[in-house]
C-alpha cells in the first residue's frame, strides 16, 4: 500500500503537462486560449462544462448549443516543461505564455471567445 507521502512525491516528479490550449470552433473559427497547470484535466473540464450547459464564456456555450459538440476542437497549443525545481511556482510562465498566444492569435470579438484584460 503506498502511502500519501510517496503519492506525493510520484506527482512531483512526474507533473501533469502544463501550458495552453485552445477551443475551436469549426463552423465560425471563433477560439479560446486558456492556460492550465494540467492541460488533460482542464481540457476535460472545459469540454464537461459545455456539455452540461454550465461553461462560464457565454457566447461558447450558445455557439456550442447551436452547431454541437463535433464542432469543437479541443487542443494544446504549447507545453511547458517542468523545472528539475519541484516546488517550483508556474504560474508566472504560465501567465507569460498565455500572454504570448492572447497576442499572437487574438482571440477577441469576432475572432474568438476570450475578452481582452484591461492593462494596468
Amino acid at each position: 500500500m503506498i502511502n500519501k507521502k510517496e503519492l506525493k512525491n510520484q506527482y512531483k516528479q512526474n507533473p501533469p503537462e502544463m501550458g495552453i490550449f485552445q477551443i475551436k470552433n469549426k463552423i465560425n473559427g471563433k477560439i479560446f486560449i486558456g492556460k492550465a497547470k494540467n492541460l488533460k484535466g482542464k481540457l476535460n473540464s472545459n469540454g464537461f462544462q459545455l456539455k452540461n450547459g454550465s461553461h462560464l464564456i457565454k457566447d461558447l456555450q450558445a455557439d456550442y448549443n447551436q452547431y454541437g459538440e463535433e464542432n469543437f476542437i479541443f487542443e494544446k497549443l504549447d507545453v511547458l516543461k517542468p523545472k528539475d525545481d519541484i516546488n517550483y511556482d508556474y504560474t508566472e510562465d504560465l501567465e507569460l505564455l498565455e500572454e504570448m498566444w492572447l497576442e499572437k492569435l487574438q482571440p477577441y470579438n469576432e475572432k474568438g471567445y476570450n475578452l481582452k484584460k484591461i492593462k494596468r
